[in-house]
């Protein structure tokens, strides 16, 4: 049993309540797998099969797990699932190294088509939500409504460079406390036992006591992916037809206020959000008011 299953199930729910998410169970998802592109794909079922139906995909060096807060809150009204994409958690890794934006695409199409989401509402954060307006284009049948979190075609050079240097040498480490201490630096939004419970779903301890994270680190931030930025994804956007929220952490410094406007701009249905004290990683920063937003664009009521 890892350190994830044994104490992640227990923590989240407590941690949930004590920063105020509301939900009416301690539940956990169904960690399930399914092959779909030729790939072993995991996945979190938060349950409630029949509700509307909810796809969730993280940003690059996550898991399925950044959602958990989100679902917990949310899956009273919605059928949620949240995806392990390929080379993250308990997905399969390429083994050519192809994270490319067409890959991804073509894994969640053969993923919704393998657990029977023929329409549904997807929301990306950072490489996912890139994923996620990459397939409503490119699939726009499929998606009810598109929920874009801190991303676009451009970002903010210094933004990028920080994860870079935050990510630098730390494929193998010493210590679990070690890296508790550098995400504090990194991201000081998130208080030291939240940033634990995440951390325990993104690392694996090696047999010789060391640490390592839960994703393909032969990827590279740029290595055909994950991070193309072209301009043929401006026009892609103009061309996304359905209801899209675009949500942008008060604090980011990967999208910057300029770019998320013309984001908004550019996409027809699209209304710009901010996330008070938050930064990139807007829904694990403040998922209150994260999932505060959401709920008003989807005309979701929240719990009393």
């Amino acid at each position: 049993m890892t350190l994830a299953e044994k104490f992640g199930g227990m923590e989240v729910h407590k941690a949930a309540r004590a920063i105020g998410i509301k939900f009416s169970e301690d539940f956990v998802p169904a960690s399930t797998f399914v092959t779909a592109n030729g790939m072993k794909l995991h996945y979190l079922d938060w349950g409630n099969h029949g509700k509307p139906k909810l796809l969730c995909l993280h940003g690059g060096a996550q898991t399925a797990h950044s959602w958990d807060f989100f679902a917990l809150g949310m899956r009273d009204q919605f059928h949620i699932v949240a995806l392990d994409q390929r080379g993250h958690g308990d997905s399969d890794w390429s083994q050519e190294g192809d994270y490319s934006l067409e890959s991804h695409v073509k894994d969640v199409d053969a993923f919704t088509d393998a657990i029977g989401f023929k329409q549904f509402v997807l929301v990306g954060l950072s490489m996912g939500g890139r994923n996620s307006y990459g397939f409503t284009y490119r699939h726009p049948a499929k998606v009810k409504s598109l929920i874009i979190c801190d991303i676009g075609p451009e970002t903010n050079k210094a933004g990028t460079q920080r994860i870079g240097e935050f990510l630098q040498d730390t494929e193998v480490f010493e210590s679990f406390d070690w890296l508790v201490k550098r995400v504090q630096k990194y991201n000081p939004h998130r208080e030291e036992k939240q940033i634990r419970g995440s951390l325990l779903n993104n690392l694996k301890q090696l047999p010789d006591g060391r640490w390592t994270w839960k994703y393909d680190r032969r990827r590279g931030l740029r290595q055909r992916g994950g991070g193309e930025i072209t301009v043929n994804l401006w026009a892609e956007l103009k061309s996304i037809k359905c209801p899209t929220l675009l949500v942008r952490g008060g604090n980011s410094d990967v999208l910057t206020p300029e770019t998320a406007k013309k984001v908004a701009a550019t996409i027809p249905n699209c209304k710009l959000v901010e996330v008070p004290n938050a930064g990139h990683l807007v829904q694990g920063d403040n998922p209150v008011a994260f999932e505060k937003a959401v709920r008003g664009f989807l005309g979701a009521p929240g719990k009393v």
